[in-house]
């Protein structure tokens, strides 16, 4: 992977050049040369003939190369952690320093890239059908598919190579979030940064391409979620296998490579290997405090820490020491407190804390967080809402607030983050709700937006059933608002809804309305993603919920209720774009609708919690209602799916 360590040490020297101007001001010059002199290695296929093993004098210097860049990265983090804790005298003479080491390398690449071949020999068939067979055991009708994945994946630009790798070091065995990924590749240095540009875009960007290749897909049964297809994510664990730059194990005992820098270790129970000091990405479900704390402790280049199904309350001090820490993710644990040492952290871009755990209270010390990106808090699910200090709004770079408190000022300060892109608000309620609203609608780069209302204490509040939107009717969404969710009564639909044109998804839950919301929804010409949990208190639904050519490019329609009993009809011509029908928790519903059956783009019918009656009018086994839905490929209900190929219900 020779090629793409010229690529990322490239990268990782123009960021110095825009984030640590004041330490570098007297080696500027030997850090451009060294830019050029890396611009001078051109594109080769070095890193292709290693993973394939090439024994040429052409695969010597392209192990050669790697092996100097990769000493040279280390150099570079480590002088900027020695540089930010010394004296003006020591810094001075370790810049000076710096600066000859610097030469030194240049000299060394220079060597190397002089003794490169002047032609390179052509990748052949044979060398990528030899490299399958001893990396990833497979039938031969696999195998053939396997080869052509290897085409692809050599023929990709270095960036995607990376991002690839990275998806699957990131998901292994579980689904992740598309907002997780983006936001792991821009803390692991695997994204371009540009000066003017949001490196969260062009990680974006990086996705939809492999999406749009077919190497990653998005879930169709959980919104914005992903996963790697079985040929790429085989091989892609086989090309980390060969070069051992990224690694992926559920063995708490293997032996970390000291090439590797990208390590997921899944199901470690409570145990971690002995890992290399150079590690830039550590993700780890089921870690102990201790065997965590002793990892950190080597671990000072650190960039990425994700961690899963931890039972620790309080992340180990340890994390504090890591100055180049730019994400820290806490998933499905019960953090209830961040030690004051994170404070120290002033490269970090996301801080991503999840969990059961009850209230979250985060100190002043995050307010040091001056390059923080992402504050993603999720709130208990009761009563929950996570409260941040005041004197937020002075971290000027965050994109993302969620499931905070808005009272006690905060809501005034939301007003002048005109950089938020998303922002989740928890426990909106009549003493601060005017200032909120009025604050949301100066973020003109607010493309998501959550608001749930403040629970109330009395019986049935867990349906929000007595807890009101104060004053919805005086809010106007951000122009460019993609993402609405609205937790909570309404008394009827805002009339703004209607007039939100770049809205593609919309989750309603709690709403209660006695009026049709889908009078003003139908007609919003982007909306792909609709959500409705007990939005509609009615008992029936007829056809004017769904008219011919209404939501023209709705795709996930999903409808949970406790009162309806009676769907009778879809226009034929409505829902010209429908994929997945989604019925959950509509226990009373007996029929699904008549013209169900003309909407011929319908692919997955999902019904969890449904009446008996229901399941047994669409059986396919003499079912008399199973004509409405015979078109649709796959349907699942209660753990159980039928298909358009066996024409019966099967486990699922």
């Amino acid at each position: 992977m020779a090629a793409s360590f010229v690529t990322l040490f490239q990268w990782r020297l123009n960021s110095m050049l825009l984030h640590e101007n004041e330490i570098l001001l007297g080696v500027k010059d030997q850090i451009k040369s060294l830019i050029s002199q890396l611009d001078a290695a051109g594109s080769f296929t070095g890193d292709v003939g290693m993973i394939l093993g090439r024994e040429s004098g052409h695969g010597s210097w392209a192990s050669e190369l790697r092996g100097i860049l990769r000493q040279a990265e280390d150099f570079v983090d480590d002088f900027v952690i020695r540089a930010y804790g010394q004296t003006e005298k020591d810094r001075k003479d370790s810049i000076a320093e710096f600066g000859k080491e610097l030469q030194n390398f240049n000299s060394r690449i220079s060597e190397i890239l002089n003794r490169r071949p002047p032609v390179e020999a052509p990748l052949m068939l044979e060398e990528i059908q030899r490299f399958v067979r001893s990396n990833i055991p497979s039938s031969e009708d696999k195998e053939t598919d396997l080869v052509t994945c290897m085409l692809n994946y050599i023929n990709l630009p270095y960036d995607l190579k990376l991002s690839l790798l990275f998806c699957c070091a990131f998901l292994r065995r579980h689904y992740q979030s598309i907002d997780g990924l983006v936001r792991g590749l821009v803390a692991a240095g695997l994204v371009q940064e540009k000066p003017g540009e949001l490196m969260e875009d062009k990680a974006q960007e990086n996705i939809d391409k492999l999406i749009s290749l077919g190497m990653i897909e998005e879930l169709e049964f959980i919104r914005d979620h992903f996963r790697v297809p079985s040929p790429y994510c085989e091989l892609s664990l086989g090309v980390m296998k060969a070069e051992d730059f990224f690694m992926s194990t559920a063995n708490s005992d293997i032996m970390v490579p000291p090439t590797a820098r990208h390590v997921s270790i899944y199901d470690a129970d409570n145990t971690i290997p002995n890992t290399n000091s150079f590690l830039h990405s550590l993700f780890v479900s089921e870690a102990s405090s201790d065997c965590l704390r002793n990892v950190l402790h080597n671990s000072k280049l650190l960039r990425v820490l994700d961690l899963k199904n931890t039972l620790f309350e309080s992340l180990p001090d340890e994390v504090g020491k890591l100055v180049h820490l730019r994400y820290v993710g806490v998933r499905e644990s019960y953090i209830r407190k961040l030690p004051e040492s994170i404070s120290n952290l002033r490269n970090l871009q996301t801080l991503y804390i999840s969990g059961p755990g009850v209230g979250f209270e985060l100190s002043n010390g995050v307010l040091n967080l001056a390059q923080l990106r992402h504050l993603k808090m999720s709130a208990p699910a009761i009563d929950g809402e996570v409260r941040v200090p005041q004197g937020i709004s002075r971290l000027g770079n965050l994109q993302t607030l969620e499931s905070i408190y808005a009272g006690s000022g905060i809501a005034k300060e939301l007003g002048v983050m005109t950089q938020l892109r998303s922002l989740k608000v928890s426990c909106v309620s009549d003493d601060h709700a005017d200032e909120l609203y009025f604050s949301v609608m100066k973020l003109s780069m607010l493309r998501k937006l959550s608001l749930t209302v403040e629970r109330g204490r009395e019986r049935g509040s867990y349906k929000y059933e007595n807890s009101f939107f104060p004053c919805l009717e005086s809010f106007s969404p951000p122009p460019l608002l993609q993402t609405l969710e609205l937790v909570g009564r309404l008394i009827e639909v805002p009339l703004w809804l209607g007039s939100m044109e770049n809205l593609t998804k919309l989750r309603m839950c709690y709403s209660h309305l006695s009026e049709n919301p889908t009078t003003i929804l139908q007609f919003l010409p982007n909306l792909k993603y609709l959500q409705m949990v007990n939005a509609y208190k009615g008992r029936h639904m007829e056809k004017e919920f769904f008219r011919a050519g209404g939501f023209p490019k709705l795709e996930h329609l999903h409808i949970s209720s406790d009162n309806l009993v009676e769907w009778t009809e879809i226009e034929e011509g409505a829902l010209p774009c429908l994929k997945q029908l989604s019925i959950h928790d509509c226990k009373e519903l007996m029929l699904l609708p008549e013209g169900l059956q003309h909407v011929t783009t319908l692919r997955i019918l999902d019904m969890w919690f449904v009446h008996e009656d229901l399941i047994r009018r669409l059986s396919p086994n003499g079912g008399p209602e199973n004509y409405k839905i015979k078109h649709i490929p796959l349907v699942k209900y209660r753990g159980h799916m039928i298909s358009s190929v066996h024409g019966r219900w099967t486990p699922q």
